[in-house]
């Protein structure tokens, strides 16, 4: 069953009393039974200030997952808007996997259930289209994703099961059994997403993923191959960080990680 959220409600549990005090001068008094939605200027276009709003009633919760959205007349009476405003505003959520739309009896703009995949989606598209430029350099990309692995790597050490320190040597020797460029990167990251899973941490999974995609990318575009003896440098740093993991060694599966991050730079670099 679908809740159907009254916009009055949702602005006067969540804004009453919070008007800035920008909005309140020259306002006079207010009346207490009004919702007080922020209002609609023309220092923007209207339809992403209200997207803007509803955005953030999402975000924080006041909008759940699967609420009914009220029709586009009320939404647009809240705001003072027209009806077109509001269905430019809800276009915008829609394109950011917010709300989605359906059609029948039963139908109408609900509240989207989150979705990991298309999360770590938009994560990725968004590293990908910054890399590269002074908005988001290699050194950032590589910077950001060593202070996600190495702490993980100490907490996959506590928290580790047998089925991960399985699948940790399983990706090893698929990789080491390979020649294929391709299929030994792609062994490499399934080592690393192993770990990631091995925190019990979704989120961690959820955050390194995209960063990872986007490294793939340059690893494997064409030029150069990586060293000789790259690989065989990553199968024994592979090997001690599972060694330190088995253990539950979390300082020692620490700093295996970061010096294995730390000497696989270069491979980026060139790339």
């Amino acid at each position: 069953m679908h809740i159907v959220v009254s916009m009055s409600d949702v602005w006067l549990s969540k804004r009453r009393g919070k008007v800035s005090n920008a909005n309140r001068k020259g306002a006079g008094s207010q009346d207490s039974a009004a919702p007080a939605v922020l209002p609609v200027t023309r220092l923007r276009p209207a339809y992403q200030q209200v997207a803007d709003q509803l955005r953030e009633l999402i975000l924080d919760g006041s909008l759940a997952p699967g609420d009914r959205l009220p029709p586009e007349n009320e939404i647009g009476g809240n705001f003072g808007v027209s009806r077109s405003t509001v269905r430019e505003a809800l276009r915008v959520l829609a394109s950011q996997g917010l709300v989605k739309t359906s059609r029948g009896t039963t139908g109408g703009t609900f509240v989207s259930q989150a979705d990991p995949d298309q999360i770590s989606d938009y994560l990725e598209a968004s590293i990908g289209l910054m890399s590269g430029s002074e908005a988001l350099p290699l050194a950032a990309i590589l910077e950001a994703r060593e202070l996600l692995e190495v702490p993980a790597t100490a907490l996959a050490a506590q928290r580790r099961e047998q089925h991960h320190l399985d699948a940790l040597r399983a990706a090893m020797d698929r990789e080491k059994r390979s020649r294929d460029r391709g299929v030994k990167f792609r062994e490499h990251r399934h080592f690393h997403d192993v770990i990631m899973q091995a925190t019990g941490n979704g989120l961690l999974a959820m955050m390194t993923e995209p960063v990872f995609h986007v490294l793939r990318t340059r690893f494997l575009k064409p030029g150069p191959a990586a060293h000789e003896g790259f690989w065989s440098m990553v199968d024994q740093e592979h090997e001690e960080i599972t060694e330190r993991i088995a253990a539950g060694d979390s300082e020692g599966a620490r700093e295996a990680m970061r010096n294995h991050l730390i000497n696989i730079r270069g491979a980026y670099s060139e790339a």
